[in-house]
């Protein structure tokens, strides 16, 4: 109890400095953002946007993409690794000398509890693991320790390795300290409970302490494997208004402001003292609509989910509303991933969706939209209430933060729901797994958080990852685009920008196009 109370004064002496100075401290960076989605920052769980952005500060993977050339791969805590002669295992030689913020040394048990944890756990983001073949059953037997420095990764499916390797960069392979994790383990839950609000790895910071919807206090990991960082501390401090956030960061209270509305981001446009980085994004927005929803049986029609995609104000939204936040974009895979489609067929005909819809014989429709309560949220959904309602159709706005509306989404309580997607890792597999498949067995990825049943696409979207010959592979991957778009309950509208406001005295701060590729490590002021 005593730790907790300190850990607790901290926070609120740290949170209440901030704002008391012209300026903030010179070894403390203060981000200004909303954390209200933050659920769990257990690796093996977290799959929010605040969580995932913390990861890369908390935690590494054996490997990772190199933050100036995303698409290649190198080592983090991997020196080096050799790819097995029959292509379905690596061997990855520990870097030396690495340990966790702990103490403690990096160690193949490290790595082996680590994947059979997030495995076991059947969090929401297992189903990435599961792209290997991996099951609670089998998976101690694929994971096996050489010697004191070695450990060796097998698989049972038929992907290559360089596939796996990608697999081994997303979040849920973060490395966790083993014996750290399991002194705070409750009742067989692999420390779950206890990381959902601390850290146990070797990144560049830890978890100092974590009060929902109020602060993340990031410190420094002196025994960082990747070097020291070169701040003391980061705040990620919850400030749930936009304009609060424009103006902290304007004032000089924060030193980044995220999420600002494109009002926000205009008004600081030539400012003096601050600098706009806009920075592609590999992040999908859509629209799902849950066909499981029992009280709407109207979800189910493959004529709404066919209307619906002739009632959104396309060119509206992503050219005036929204300017500079979002491109116009209707397939699965991001731009800059390869196998990308880049079709266009839709755009905003009401009269059209109304003609399908009486054709259907659905008619005085009402869908329940539920959104988070950030920007840019609540002005696409204004605007998707009001081309809706030309078509006939009456949409009920249901903003919450975000930890509700996630909760919302994962237990198929939503009607209809504007959400996003950014890939776990580069490599075409990972949003196809997320749209075009749905196992029923316990994975949760898109297509069956809405109830799409989808059995051939399923097989599709398996055979692809197994196709050895790219040409054919893209092939496939291209096909399931055009499925998902034309013939689905999740109608793909844009892909983002992210607008990041920083003080001019922020350097080397760097962010890629995926969610977990922001980087604390070596910015200074």
């Amino acid at each position: 109890m005593k730790k907790n109370l300190t850990s607790l004064a901290v926070l609120s002496f740290l949170v209440a400095s901030v704002g008391a100075f012209a300026g903030t401290p010179a070894k403390t960076l203060v981000v200004a953002q909303s954390i209200a989605d933050a659920v769990s920052f257990d690796p093996a769980e977290g799959f929010e946007l605040t969580t995932v952005q913390s990861f890369n500060s908390l935690y590494q993977r054996l490997v990772e993409s190199n933050p100036a050339k995303q698409t290649e791969l190198q080592g983090a805590l991997a020196a080096s690794w050799q790819f097995g002669i029959d292509g379905n295992n690596i061997t990855f030689m520990i870097k030396p000398g690495a340990v966790f913020a702990s103490g403690n040394p990096v160690r193949p048990e490290d790595v082996i509890f680590s994947m059979s944890r997030a495995v076991k756990l059947k969090k929401g983001p297992a189903f990435i693991l599961s792209e290997l073949g991996w099951t609670a059953e089998n998976v101690d037997s694929f994971l096996k320790k050489v010697d004191n420095k070695s450990v060796t990764l097998s698989w049972p499916l038929k992907v290559g390795p360089g596939f796996a390797l990608s697999i081994l960069t997303a979040p849920i392979a973060s490395i966790v300290d083993q014996k750290e994790v399991q002194r705070h383990e409750v009742t067989g839950d692999f420390g779950n409970a206890w990381l959902k609000t601390h850290s146990a790895g070797s990144g560049s910071f830890f978890i100092k302490t974590f009060q929902p919807n109020e602060a993340l206090v990031l410190e420094a990991n002196p025994k960082a494997p990747a070097g020291a960082p070169l701040l003391a501390t980061v705040i990620l401090k919850n400030v749930a208004d936009p304009v609060t956030r424009r103006l902290l960061v304007e004032q000089g209270d924060a030193d980044i402001a995220r999420d600002l509305g494109s009002d926000q981001i205009n008004a600081l446009q030539g400012k003096a003292g601050l600098k706009i980085l806009s920075i592609p994004s590999a992040a999908q927005h859509y629209i799902a609509l849950d066909t499981t929803n029992k009280n709407n049986p109207a979800l189910k029609n493959p004529a709404l989910w066919e209307a619906v995609r002739w009632m959104v104000d396309y060119d509206g939204i992503a050219n005036r509303l929204l300017k500079g936040q979002f491109v116009v974009h209707q397939t699965f895979l991001p731009i800059g991933f390869p196998g990308t489609v880049m079709d266009k067929p839709y755009k905003l005909d009401t009269a059209k969706a109304k003609a399908i819809l009486e054709k259907a014989g659905l008619k005085n429709l009402t869908l329940t939209l539920d959104i988070i309560n950030q920007p840019p949220f609540l002005d696409m959904a204004q605007s998707l209430q009001a081309s809706f309602a030309q078509a006939g159709v009456k949409l009920e706005i249901l903003p919450s933060v975000g930890s509700q509306f996630y909760s919302r989404i994962r237990s198929h309580a939503h009607e209809a729901a504007i959400a996003f997607w950014i890939p776990d890792y580069f490599d075409p597999h990972s949003n196809a797994s997320a749209f075009a498949m749905n196992r029923n067995d316990g994975s949760k990825t898109i297509a069956w958080r809405n109830g799409w049943e989808i059995p051939e696409l399923t097989a599709k979207s398996e055979a692809a990852v197994q196709e050895k010959d790219t040409a054919k592979r893209m092939k496939i991957y291209a096909e399931l685009q055009r499925e998902v778009q034309k013939n689905s309950p999740i109608i793909l509208m844009f892909q983002a920008t992210d607008q990041v406001v920083l003080r001019s005295n922020i350097k080397g701060y760097v962010q890629g196009l995926n969610a977990d590729q922001v980087y604390y490590g070596r910015v200074s002021k």
